[in-house]
């Protein structure tokens, strides 16, 4: 298969490719903290580290779920007549044959959000009403071939997207319903037992076999990091390190197999951190802030847990500079800034904002957490996540009983990430330097966003729809990737590159401006010298100034604005841009552009539910071609 054989293709040389010079720093904090004798010294073993509630203590769940008890009871009662779904061959092959991921994961995530219902309605309730059917999602689970999404069993060794019977791959899902089934082996064991002993038995072999021998055994899983050869390191890494510690910590007896699962997550997890760059931004946008930073605090409050607290790392500058990036790219009223593929819209999860700013002492963490939670109260009680409903639960009156309060910085910048954010009177401003190959890229470096009064004005429209193409060779035809579809130029008939050498060059910020070289982003048939960007934000404008100088051009260059509001030109030299009671206008030399304005549709549901049926492309086309040129735009608001 054609496209089968391109994908992996662009797999490998991801994989082989090395980061820039000095973006990978072998910190090793967790390693450098302790040694492999001295962890099975401080280990907890038996899981006595665990502080829930057994399952008998009545009271201990009475007053752990709360107000929430009979929501979660009604929620487990919707569940009892549950038609457990069968995930057909053709459902993985979907994958291949389209491109479409939902086939296979719709049904695969209602059985598992079923078993969670299932599992905490029986935790809250206690009486056995739903422990029948809560073993027929545990058996129906234990049936199935694989865990794993069929988007990720390309990387089998077949590279196919149906699942083998002899290749226990462990993905984001594999180790989340691993966390979910551990959890109920623990709670639930002695109650299965009354039933019938084989489905606990059963159940601790399919997690030995998908999940704990796997991890111990395989050293081919790429979010592992082992033999690191500078390859991408993201969310995948502490998601997946977390959820099958925990599989390991609430199922092994053995002190000495335990303490190897233990110091293999230590070392995985240390090349994130050495991946991740110190300044703590997540260059994977706030909507992965969940699954990157937040799971390191689970995988960080895991190893606390079963060192018996003498393994700490919430006071570490990097992980509070982690935990803090998500307050400082929240823009206001659900906006947030985002580059990469997160998305514009979404305010964050409180309880884990909450216990984030707990654990390092964070009181303005923890006031940002009250803040979201005060505009929209949302405890998660339906989760592959079971341990992250147990820590919700935990903190969710506390949280509400806390003081809200949040302000953003006046000025917020990212030095080795590159990232810069200005807040100035009604205008937040985000842009970024950076390069060509971060987790989840767009090719967008040099790129701005504007929001006034919260609203944004110059926008990046984000990411639709997961499909096969999104994670393929084919990710840089989808226009949401381009360069040509942000806020940047087209030079010399040429959009930015994919790779890691296509970069940003003498990036400075300051309060105020920012400035950069993005010549380097650009393939060498764009010819470009230098193109000086520079973002100004002053007397209530934003001016944005391209210097420039290119080598025999031969296209006109464009300069292109993304917005989703009203788009007119009712003066020379201005373009008017109105959205939600915002007015704005983009100011430029008419004797040097034509300006054309580009209306895209929005029939991808992800993208419309953020900016509505269509955003639009104002394009300044320059009338000369030049070698040399200095262009300013002015938007005023």
């Amino acid at each position: 298969m054609k496209t089968k054989s391109i994908f992996l293709l662009f797999l490998l040389l991801l994989a082989a490719l090395p980061r820039p010079a000095g973006a990978y720093t072998e910190r090793n904090i967790l390693q450098h903290a302790m040694s492999r004798a001295q962890l099975a010294e401080y280990l907890v073993t038996g899981q006595r580290w665990v502080d829930f509630p057994a399952y008998a203590d009545r009271a201990g769940w009475d007053s752990l779920t709360g107000a929430s008890r009979e929501r979660i009871i009604r929620a487990g009662e919707q569940m009892l007549d549950y038609e457990w779904k069968v995930v057909t061959a053709t459902d993985y092959l979907e994958f291949e044959r389209t491109g479409n991921r939902n086939v296979m994961e719709n049904p695969f995530n209602e059985n598992n959000y079923a078993i969670a219902r299932l599992l905490l309605a029986e935790l809250a309730e206690g009486k056995g009403r739903f422990v029948d059917q809560l073993a027929n999602g545990v058996f129906h689970a234990c049936e199935m071939t694989s865990w794993a999404l069929s988007a990720h069993l390309i990387n089998q060794p077949d590279h196919r997207s149906l699942p083998r019977y002899d290749y226990d791959l462990i993905d984001l899902t594999a180790g989340d319903l691993g966390n979910l089934l551990s959890w109920t082996y623990y709670f639930m064991h002695d109650a299965f037992d009354k039933l019938n002993p084989e489905i606990s038995r059963r159940l601790y072999h399919e997690l030995d076999r998908r999940i704990m021998r796997p991890y111990l055994e395989n050293d081919s899983f790429w979010w592992m990091g082992v033999n690191y050869r500078g390859q991408m390191l993201n969310n995948w890494n502490p998601w997946c390190n977390s959820n099958s510690l925990m599989t390991f910590m609430l199922l092994e007896q053995d002190s000495a197999r335990l303490a190897d699962a233990v110091w293999r997550s230590v070392e995985s997890v240390d090349k994130f951190l050495n991946y991740v760059h110190g300044d703590g931004a997540c260059e994977e946008g706030p909507s992965y802030w969940g699954h990157a930073s937040g799971k390191l605090l689970d995988y960080l409050v895991l190893l606390s847990d079963v060192t018996g607290h003498r393994v700490n790392f919430f006071d570490n500058a990097q992980v509070r500079n982690m935990a803090e990036y998500i307050a400082n790219s929240y823009v206001g009223d659900g906006w947030v800034v985002n580059f990469a593929d997160a998305s514009a819209k979404g305010e964050g999860d409180a309880h884990l904002i909450f216990r984030f700013g707990k654990a390092i002492g964070s009181e303005r963490l923890q006031r940002f957490a009250a803040y979201l939670n005060a505009a929209e109260p949302h405890l998660t009680l339906v989760s592959r996540d079971f341990f992250r409903i147990l820590e919700d639960l935990r903190v969710d009156r506390e949280l509400a009983a806390c003081k809200a309060a949040h302000a953003t910085p006046a000025f917020t910048w990212y030095p080795e990430t590159e990232f810069c954010y200005f807040k100035k009177g009604r205008a937040f401003v985000a842009t970024k330097g950076g390069y060509n190959d971060e987790s989840h890229n767009h090719n967008d470096v040099g790129t701005v966003s504007l929001w006034v009064d919260n609203t944004p004005v110059l926008i990046d429209a984000g990411v639709g729809t997961y499909t096969r193409q999104t994670f393929s060779s084919e990710r840089y035809t989808i226009w949401t990737m381009q360069s040509n579809y942000h806020n940047l130029p087209v030079i010399n008939g040429q959009g930015q590159a994919y790779g890691r050498k296509y970069r940003a060059r003498e990036v400075k910020a300051s309060q105020g401006q920012f400035s950069l070289d993005i010549a380097g982003a650009y393939p060498a048939k764009a010819g470009v010298r230098q193109w000086v960007r520079t973002y100004t934000v002053k007397n209530k404008q934003l001016e944005v100034r391209d210097k420039f100088e290119l080598d025999n051009p031969s296209v006109p260059n464009q300069v292109n604005f993304m917005t989703w509001g009203e788009v007119s030109q009712t003066k020379a030299g201005r373009v008017d841009i109105r959205v939600n009671g915002v007015e704005a206008a983009i100011a430029y030399d008419q004797g040097l552009f034509d300006v054309n304005v580009e209306t895209i549709p929005q029939t991808d549901p992800r993208l419309s539910r953020v900016w509505g049926k269509q955003v639009y492309r104002v394009s300044f086309t320059a009338k000369k071609v030049e070698a040399k040129g200095d262009y300013r735009f002015t938007i005023s608001y």
